[in-house]
């Protein structure tokens, strides 16, 4: 099925912080913001990392993000893919990133996932010449990974600030 982006990147100009997708999940798409299906581990990851209470509502996922200078956004603007599996995506178009890296004080770029970090270093990279570093998907479909060594991996994001 063909997706389109639906949702804005979040960010301001105080960002220094990017994490990137894919594309949105199909709950995130009904949702209105990132990572918003109730498995995904996402939101619980940063709890743990950043030693704050998890936020629940999206007004406290963005005072959140804020508060620790954190931009989300995804390379994909459109794709094909069967509901939300990143194995199936074809036919893909790239968001604008370095606009948003103008836009912002962006020192260190997160992809989550494999397919991400890939479509970043192929398409992406080349235009923004800013390395990606390689987190591994939170989605539930990444049953592999344990809670808590994702939450081991995901602590570069704030050892590296």
């Amino acid at each position: 099925m063909k997706v389109n982006h639906n949702l804005e990147p979040f960010y301001d100009k105080n960002s220094e912080i990017l994490i990137l997708g894919s594309i949105p999940s199909v709950k995130s798409r009904e949702l209105g913001f990132y990572y918003m299906h109730p498995q995904n581990r996402f939101w619980r990851i940063l709890e743990k990392v950043y030693e704050e209470p998890l936020p629940v509502t999206i007004a406290e996922k963005k005072d959140f993000l804020k508060k620790h200078k954190i931009a989300l956004w995804d390379v994909l603007s459109s794709c094909t893919i069967d509901a939300s599996s990143d194995a199936s995506i074809k036919n893909i178009k790239v968001n604008n990133i370095q606009k948003l890296i103008k836009e912002t004080n962006v020192k260190r770029i997160y992809t989550t996932g494999k397919k991400a970090y890939d479509i970043y270093q192929k398409e992406v990279f080349p235009k923004t010449k800013m390395e990606a570093i390689y987190l591994p998907s939170s989605s539930p479909a990444n049953a592999t990974y344990s809670l808590e060594k994702l939450i081991k991996d995901y602590q570069v994001i704030k050892k590296s600030m």
